[in-house]
């Protein structure tokens, strides 16, 4: 079982996770069809930005979110200022991290479903009267909907296991910023901390093998249904 502070991380991990998913996922969704139907000019510099979080040490990546959302940042010193509302050392920032990180898996999973739905589908579509915006919810997003479930699952998993990004915009505060990775990096911190972690990463590695369960199905299932 795990300990209240065990549960605490969780519990905080999860929510960051749904929350980083929930807001990303129309993001996703619009730039993964972006770059799988449309060329336009920079759209090279487009993906470059998009994917660069992949490749970026995740500490550089918070540094940045720091700079944009702290009190005299463009962003973050906009929302105090105008709203009251702080993001840097807050949850919220937690997820903003997460779903920073956590974008390219789902855009790129995403990408891939849009490019396996036959562009003469939504052309028929639209040769019956239907729009770009009801040929793309109608025929485009239901055929990719596994693509889309698939990249969900990766962003989800991704952000559960965030760390460096994590750290720098919402630092490691339990009960309020502690995700399941900071625990861990906090328990092993201070003596005995070693043992009492192997809880929380054994639910790490657990959940981390669920979500790549199920995207591997459902990319198996794509695959199937594209082959019949």
């Amino acid at each position: 079982m795990l300990t209240p502070e065990e549960w605490d991380a969780f519990a905080l991990s999860a929510r960051v996770a749904v929350c980083a998913v929930a807001v990303s996922l129309p993001f996703g969704i619009a730039a993964g069809y972006l770059f799988a139907r449309r060329a336009f000019p920079g759209k090279w510099l487009v993906e470059t930005a998009v994917n660069l979080p992949l490749v970026l040490p995740p500490v550089v990546t918070g540094y940045l979110l720091l700079v944009l959302f702290g009190r005299n940042g463009p962003i973050g010193g906009f929302l105090e200022q105008a709203f009251g509302f702080r993001v840097v050392f807050t949850w919220m920032g937690a997820a903003i991290a997460a779903a920073v990180v956590g974008f390219p898996l789902m855009v790129r999973a995403i990408r891939l479903a849009f490019e396996g739905v036959d562009p003469r589908l939504e052309a028929a579509a639209r040769s019956l009267g239907a729009n770009g915006l009801t040929a793309f919810f109608t025929v485009s997003l239901p055929l990719a909907y596994r693509g889309v479930a698939a990249g969900s699952v990766l962003a989800f998993a991704r952000s559960l296991g965030e760390f460096g990004a994590t750290i720098m915009i919402a630092g490691n505060i339990p009960g309020q910023t502690q995700t399941i990775p900071l625990a861990v990096y906090s328990f092993v911190q201070r003596p005995g901390g070693l043992e009492e972690s192997w809880r929380l990463i054994v639910l790490s590695v657990l959940l981390a093998a669920t979500a790549l369960i199920i995207s591997e199905w459902l990319d198996r299932r794509g695959r199937r249904r594209d082959a019949a």
